[in-house]
């Protein structure tokens, strides 16, 4: 008889030690779900106005010059332009580069219908982020009309306004969704937290009974959310990383968007997040249970 008890003692303490380690399993995989749901909105911000600025520089903005332009000096207004503060990049198109150009586009080469090369010389700018709109661009266009070569300036004044508004709608969009968010995260992985102290709650009114104090009952519980939140937190940075990296393979330019300052500030706050919060919820769960009498826990 006395064997048979000790036998359903063992058996007991080896299902409370296996529910408490699915318990940690099941806490670790919800908390790393979420922060990488913070991870991905982190990033999506910071990344949001290094896209702002890959797009905007990448709106062209084309002069054309006068035909008695020669290659030579098509080539040295470009380089004095580069070195303007409000040109990111500038480009010289000789004549012939734009009927090479517009042969490959068409198919056919234009000058065999008019008898002569029909394409003027000319550049092509890419603006520097701050100065891609159309103020901007309004008041360059006016100091580059003013050069005697110059005989135009051509840009898209109606898809600079709209990647503007785009943009502005974008990064308003991502500031809401990271708000909301951080929230909803916090809410999550409080109530994981909680229900996982929730199945020892018995042991902390034991401890709180045989005279421990609530700092010394806490010790534990918050060291392990706190370990909890760190292999988390790494779990979350590696598959978003995971993640990154498969965007590269199929688009290797992302690194002009995603750049490593950005990646360590998504990872840090990754492990901020999961440890502020995580030992927080465990603080302030051990924190309500040590305030309960012993009625109050069977009726929870």
């Amino acid at each position: 008889m006395c064997a048979i008890m000790h036998y359903r003692q063992a058996m007991s303490k080896r299902k409370k030690v296996g529910n408490r380690g699915l318990g940690s399993v099941t806490l670790c995989i919800s908390t790393t779900l979420v922060l990488m749901l913070v991870g991905m909105v982190v990033l999506a911000v910071l990344t949001a106005r290094n896209l702002s600025a890959y797009v905007r520089e990448n709106l062209v903005v084309t002069v054309m010059l006068d035909d008695s332009v020669s290659n030579e000096r098509g080539s040295q207004m470009a380089m004095q332009l580069y070195h303007e503060p409000y040109v990111a990049h500038s480009s010289y198109v000789s004549p012939e580069q734009a009927r090479d150009e517009q042969t490959e586009a068409l198919g056919v080469d234009p000058s065999e219908f008019v008898g002569y090369n029909p394409f003027s010389p000319s550049m092509e700018l890419r603006m520097r982020a701050d100065y891609a709109n159309n103020d901007s661009l309004e008041w360059i266009g006016s100091r580059l009309r003013a050069m005697p070569e110059v005989t135009d300036v051509i840009y898209e004044r109606d898809l600079t306004e709209r990647v503007n508004s785009n943009l502005q709608r974008i990064s308003l969009v991502l500031l809401v969704l990271a708000a909301l968010l951080a929230m909803v995260s916090f809410s999550l992985i409080n109530n994981t937290v909680r229900l996982n102290i929730y199945s020892r709650r018995f042991l902390i009114h034991t401890m709180k009974l045989v005279g421990a104090s609530w700092g010394f009952i806490r010790a534990p519980f918050v060291k392990g959310a706190l370990w909890l939140g760190f292999l988390a937190a790494l779990l979350a940075s590696l598959l978003l990383a995971a993640g990154v990296y498969l965007l590269w393979t199929y688009e290797p330019s992302i690194t002009l968007v995603i750049r490593w300052q950005e990646a360590a500030l998504t990872v840090g706050a990754i492990f901020i997040v999961g440890l502020v919060i995580t030992s927080a919820c465990a603080y302030a769960s051990v924190n309500r249970f040590l305030r309960m009498k012993a009625g109050e826990l069977y009726r929870i």
